[in-house]
């Protein structure tokens, strides 16, 4: 079978993603590796071939390649190699490298600063786009003629929430739009709080329980990819800067090379 990439040449690739507004994405992305590898070699950072095979290991268990066959028929099906998929691991573990070499230390500090945000709430919500139809399903709870969880599998708008009857999850503050957030962390556990309105329609929303905020490894994650993604964004900007914003030209030297 002809690999499809036989059949398109690079300037092809170039006009469509022109064509699309995505080029200067692509061009800013290529940037950003740059900086991150220069930032790597200037502290002394290096990713090893046993962190990469660990790597790979994951990857496999977590798409169940069990087999080697399997998973150069993965690759196949990526139209990538063996080199180019541990080219993209070590550019990722690279990444997550630098990340905490230049902000592990100030997580914490973070953390401590802002932790409410990081509360969470397990949620319940149905949505109905009218005022009336809201009020109606309020007072049936409120007498028990029907539960929240009934109410919501026949109403709300979202096919998905009905199915799983209110269903939201757990939510973090910093995720919910700010004229929910004071009402809900006002509510207590149990409680089905009346509608009020927002862009999305009526809301009637229950609170199963509140989770207070811990350094949780999740949050770890988030917080320290925030850090790292300002700082990259900063020193792009700088890079694009100093350069006259020339991105186009600078991947066409690079492609050059």
């Amino acid at each position: 079978m002809t690999n499809s990439t036989t059949l398109i040449d690079v300037e092809e690739v170039i006009d469509y993603l022109k064509k699309n507004l995505k080029f200067k994405e692509i061009c800013q992305q290529i940037l950003q590796q740059r900086i991150i590898e220069q930032a790597s070699q200037q502290r002394d950072l290096t990713i090893t071939e046993e962190e990469i095979q660990a790597e790979a290991d994951n990857i496999r268990r977590e798409k169940r390649l069990e087999k080697a066959v399997d998973t150069l028929a993965w690759l196949n099906g990526e139209l990538i190699t063996p080199d180019d998929w541990e080219a993209g691991i070590q550019d990722t573990l690279l990444r997550k490298k630098l990340a905490q070499n230049l902000f592990d230390k100030e997580v914490e500090k973070t953390f401590q600063q802002s932790w409410f945000n990081f509360d969470q709430v397990l949620l319940y919500q149905i949505i109905v786009p009218y005022e009336k139809l809201a009020l109606e399903i309020f007072y049936q709870i409120e007498e028990e003629e029907m539960s929240f969880y009934q109410a919501a599998h026949l109403y709300d708008i979202d096919e998905k929430r009905r199915l799983q009857c209110g269903y939201e999850g757990k939510v973090y503050r910093f995720n919910m739009k700010p004229e929910l957030s004071p009402v809900i962390f006002a509510a207590n556990p149990g409680e089905v709080i009346p509608p009020f309105k927002t862009e999305q329609g009526y809301h009637i929303i229950m609170v199963e329980r509140f989770i207070k905020a811990q350094l949780t490894e999740e949050i770890y994650e988030q917080i320290i990819n925030k850090m790292f993604d300002q700082w990259l964004s900063s020193e792009l900007n700088y890079l694009l800067h100093n350069s006259g914003e020339q991105t186009p030209n600078t991947l066409k030297e690079h492609q050059e090379d």
